[in-house]
This record gives C-alpha cells, structure tokens and sequence, in this order.
C-alpha cells in the first residue's frame, strides 16, 4: 500500500512538471543572482535543506518530479549503478554554487525575492524554448537511467540532493530527532531481498548485519521496509544512535 501511495505521488508530481519545472531550475537560480533577486528555485532549494533536517532525502523518492520517470525505467531495466563514482555531481555543484556567489556579489546583493521569476503566472513550460527545455531534461533523465542504472541522474547529476545531504549531516551532527531507518539484526535471514529492491543500489543486507542503517544514498523510499519477510527493517523519527 505504501508503495502504490509513493508511485501515485510521483507520477502527479510528474503530471505537474510543466508548472514545477522552473522551481528545480539550477540555471533560474544563476540568472536571478545576476539580478539581485531570490528566485523560487532558489527558495525551493533552501526549504529542500531545511526539511532534510528532520526527513532526510526522503523528497527524492516520495515528492521529486523526475523519480518517477527514473524508478519505472528501473523497472524495465534494474542495473545497479556505482555508488563509489558519486563524487562526480559535486564536480557540477560546487562550481555552480561559486557562480551563484560570485553572481550575487556582482549585483551586489540580493534585493528582492520574485517567487515566480520566469514564470508565466507561475507556470515553468509557457512558451517554445521552455518546453524543448522541459524535453531535453525527459530525455536526458530517460538516457541516463537506461544506458547507466537505475537513479543514475540522482547519483552523477542531481544538483538538488547535495543541500539535502547537507541537511541530513548538520541533523546527525546536532543529534536532531529525523525520519531514518532502523533495523533488528538477530532476526535477519539474510535473504537479500532488502539489496536487491533497493531503488538506491544500496547493500542494504550488509547495512542491517553492520549495524549502520544511516548512509547519506538512503531516500527513506520503504522498499527495503515493505520487502522484508521477517520486518527485519523500520522506520523510525529519532536522533542518529
């Protein structure tokens, strides 16, 4: 049942990414600091981290317009991806996060905050060039999941997760109460079932034999949760053991 709710919030999130689209803009965020103006990506973004304080990366796999597309392409085609190449997206977002700087700095300044900027009364895709836009980022996402595995935009690409990491380590550091998962060992039959669902290419089992079900990969999607025979695997609201 739980899934079945996760998979119909995506595919609505999806139906509404001609509206949304602009709010996950990463370039939105660069023009609006050239101006001297808080863009709604930008807003998004801040709230994205503040939220990942007490949920986790849970937003990547319950509310993300581009999950969907990415967990039924799985579907077709579940090849794990390297979860050791991650370090590549930080090669995309800190360079972009020295623009943004370096934009605002030049403006001096941020000066006024514009929550549909470039938007048609709120609406992203309004004209030619933001639906082709809007395509290519479908398509991109569609090439990426089939030619690398299964959440490979999420892995190498996403510009939008690492402010939820963030989030996720300062919650772990100050030992703020958040949504994670728990896990009870002595009852494991190590069926690898938890593993081999895990939308995150995760070893899941080798997480429950150690002990350490906290990895920064982890989207809080349940299906490790739901898969388990034994309900060996939880979830749990409380600060990082």
């Amino acid at each position: 049942m739980r899934q079945k709710l996760r998979n119909g919030i995506l595919i609505f999130m999806f139906v509404l990414m001609p509206i949304t689209f602009f709010y996950f803009s990463p370039y939105l965020i660069i023009m609006g600091a050239s101006e001297g103006v808080i863009t709604g990506s930008f807003i998004v973004f801040a709230l994205l981290f503040l939220f990942a304080l007490f949920t986790g990366r849970a937003f990547c796999s319950w509310v993300c317009p581009l999950a969907g597309i990415q967990e039924h392409c799985a579907s077709v085609r579940p090849k794990k991806v390297n979860n050791r190449l991650n370090w590549i997206r930080y090669l995309i977002w800190v360079p972009w996060l020295g623009i943004i700087i370096y934009m605002a700095v030049r403006a001096g300044g941020f000066k006024r905050v514009d929550f549909a900027y470039q938007t048609f009364y709120g609406i992203s895709v309004k004209d030619v060039p933001s639906l082709i836009l809007y395509l290519a980022v479908v398509v991109i996402t569609l090439i990426l999941s089939f030619s690398i595995g299964k959440r490979a935009l999420c892995h190498y690409v996403c510009w939008i997760n690492p402010f939820m990491i963030a989030g996720r380590k300062l919650a772990n550091i100050i030992r703020l109460p958040s949504l994670r998962l728990r896990a009870d060992k002595a009852i494991c039959i190590k069926c690898g079932k938890c593993s081999k669902v895990c939308t995150m290419s995760l070893d899941v089992m080798e997480m429950v034999q150690s002990g350490k079900m906290e990895n920064t990969e982890c989207i809080l999607c349940g299906k490790c949760v739901d898969s388990c025979p034994e309900g060996v695997i939880k979830y749990t609201f409380k600060p990082l053991s």
